[in-house]
């Protein structure tokens, strides 16, 4: 079952692609418009998947076209947001079970490092805190697109995903089958620049 990694890592995480129109800049997530998502993808049992998300997080990410390799980003996750649309699962992913929101209500991500792979791709590399574990972790990001939008702002769009072992962050699923020790991370958000 997911583990409050999901959420915070990559969340956020994806955005810092570089790009040749933009000016450097800081960006802020559009969460008010509902722009900005993290996902997660947990085997269950090895027969399907159970599919979820982080409803609440906030952050932002900067970068230099000119110096893509100086790009950064940060998140902060609610950890109790978690929904997978099905409330007696959601209550137990949220327990001392899983995530144990009491003890450790959000998660974080600080990017550490952006490595570019090609027009508009990279590599993002940040420390991931959750569960009360920090652990590195890379994330390959895409640009989607960034201009002018109809309301005066200038936006950029980003998508990137990553998988965790849900052991390094203490979450303890060995008596699940091994398709569940690992969660599937996906990212996808706007920001607007400041």
């Amino acid at each position: 079952m997911f583990k409050k990694t999901a959420l915070s890592a990559a969340l956020a995480a994806a955005s810092l692609v570089p790009f040749s129109q933009a000016q450097a800049a800081d960006y802020a997530l559009d969460t008010d418009g509902q722009h900005a998502f993290i996902q997660f993808k947990i085997s269950h049992l090895g027969f399907s998947y159970i599919l979820g998300s982080l409803e609440e997080f906030s952050g932002g990410f900067s970068y230099d076209p000119q110096n893509p390799e100086a790009a950064s980003a940060n998140l902060e996750v609610d950890v109790a947001s978690l929904t997978t649309n099905h409330a007696e699962r959601d209550k137990h992913i949220k327990s001392d079970d899983f995530l144990d929101v009491a003890e450790y209500p959000s998660a974080s991500f600080s990017s550490t490092g952006f490595e570019p792979s090609g027009e508009g791709e990279g590599v993002l590399t940040g420390e991931l805190t959750l569960h009360g574990e920090t652990h590195t972790i890379e994330m390959p990001v895409t640009l989607l697109g960034e201009g002018d939008d109809p309301w005066g702002n200038y936006r950029a769009g980003f998508e990137g995903t990553t998988t965790l072992t849900l052991a390094d962050y203490g979450i303890d699923m060995s008596d699940f089958p091994a398709p569940m020790h690992e969660l599937e991370l996906y990212v996808t958000f706007e920001g607007i620049r400041q």
